[in-house]
This record gives structure tokens, sequence and C-alpha cells, in this order.
């Protein structure tokens, strides 16, 4: 009887949230022989549409970007090579603030445990060795991230299945070195330790991450999989690098690990560490 095969599964709020901070590694470990599972919590309605129509403005149909970012998530999927790809469908519920927060039927008014429910039968179903999702803050603060961290955090609690999970996050040395080419290509760049708003920091100091996974290999899939969110370019700032300088510069993707039990010591370059 053949082994089974490991398993990645990562969980993300929108179509297009997979390439930038996952993309690497959805990459890498399908070129690796594992099985990669991507989870996507909301359709995207809050995105623009068509031509660039803003959320709120005149001729913005959230069905049509529904099915338009659907279609470009699915071609995303492809560059990565993911295995499998699971959408549970919840209303995007925008930008923190935005009524959308409200609405009947968002991700964000969606009871946590209703949503782990589902999504741990999925763990169930795919039993991965290694789960990836957001931390407490969902990075930025987005109402979106902060539920799919949520509700991942329950449904690995309910399941008790992955061996290794980790967060997400950014080195806040890399922030500087974006400003810094940022400037050097004439786009406006927004310090986020400069920041006068309130609210948690992003990233972390680099001392405090403890896991740094190499995917130079696969910066052209991964630039591929953000441009196929053609829709949301304007607001996907990466892609402005093109596509040589992006994959010299997004050679390298970061985690906390914050459940194990492998034992694998830290730091850590590989997520499956312990698992192999």
């Amino acid at each position: 009887m053949a082994e089974r095969s490991l398993t990645l599964m990562a969980v993300h709020a929108h179509p297009d949230d997979e390439a930038t901070s996952t993309g690497g590694i959805l990459a890498r470990y399908a070129a690796e022989g594992i099985t990669t599972v991507l989870v996507t919590c909301t359709d995207g309605r809050c995105g623009d549409g068509p031509g660039g129509v803003k959320p709120g403005d005149p001729g913005h149909d959230p069905a049509a970007v529904v099915a338009m970012r659907t279609a470009e998530l699915e071609v995303s999927c492809a560059a990565l090579k993911v295995t499998h790809l699971e959408t549970l469908g919840y209303a995007d519920s925008g930008m923190m603030g935005w009524p959308n927060n409200d609405q009947p039927g968002s991700f964000w008014t969606t009871p946590v445990d209703e949503a782990a429910d589902r999504l741990a039968d999925l763990i169930r179903q795919y039993r991965p060795d290694v789960v990836v999702t957001y931390d407490e803050n969902g990075f930025y603060g987005h109402p979106d991230h902060i539920q799919a961290h949520r509700i991942t955090m329950a449904a690995v609690a309910k399941t008790d299945i992955p061996a290794k999970v980790y967060w997400t996050t950014v080195p806040r040395t890399m922030f500087a070195e974006f400003g810094r080419i940022m400037q050097e290509l004439g786009v406006e760049w927004a310090d986020p330790d400069a920041a006068d708003e309130p609210g948690p920091q992003l990233g972390l100091p680099d001392d405090e991450i403890n896991t740094w996974v190499d995917t130079s290999k696969y910066g052209p899939q991964k630039f591929d999989a953000l441009a196929a969110h053609a829709s949301q370019t304007e607001n996907i700032f990466f892609l402005q690098l093109g596509r040589e300088r992006f994959t010299e510069l997004m050679g390298v993707e970061t985690f906390v690990r914050v459940q194990d039990t492998t034992g694998a010591p830290l730091p850590e370059d590989d997520l499956f560490a312990g698992l192999r």
C-alpha cells in the first residue's frame, strides 16, 4: 500500500491572497510532490470590477466581480500547480469599517464556530500535515483575514490533525527594502513604521521570525499567479517591480511556527522539517 503524500493546506481570505504571501511555498512544495490544498474563504465581491470600477461606485456589479475573480483564482492555482482548490463562498466583508462588514452573509458576521466546522470537514478530508494562515491581526487588520485566522485556529483545535501550524509574516527589514525600491521606481510607498494610525505594526522584527523558506526558484510562478488576478493589479503593487526584479526580491517567504508536534528545531528553512 503506497504511503500517503504529505499535504500542505493554506487558508486565505480572498482570491489573490494565495499568491502574495504563499505563492512561493505552494509552487515549491507542489514541485516536491507534496499535495497542496488552497482554501479561499470569500468570493472577493468587494474587489475592483471590470474596468477598475471601485466598490460602491456606479456600475460596480458584485456578481460580475465574483465571476471574474473566481476565474482569475483558477488561473492562479494553475500557475502554482495547486492540487486542490476549495472555496467556502462567504461574501467578502470589505475593509474594516465598510458597510459590507455587517451585511448578512458576510464572512465577518458568520459565527466562527459555524465556519470552523466547514473548514474542519476539509481538514478531515485532506488531513494536512501543515496548515498556514494569518496571525490574529490578519497581518494588516482586514476583517476577512482576521476571521480566516479565527476559523483556522478553531478548526485545527476541533480536528487535532495538522502536525504544524504557521502564520504568515514579513520581516521589517523587507519593508524598508521595498520602500527604497519603490522610491527608485517612482512609486508612492507608505512606510508602515511611519504610519500615525494606532494599531499593531505590520510584520515582525527579523529575530522574531522562526521560519524562512527559500522559494527563489519559483519566483516566476508566483509572479504569474499574482498577474492572473488582472482585475486587481492596481492593488497588487508587487507587480510594479516587473518580472525580473520581482523574482530577485521575492525569493524567501517567512512564517512564525505556532504549533508543532514534530520537535523540529528552530529556526527552520522548511515547513515540513521533522516530517520527512
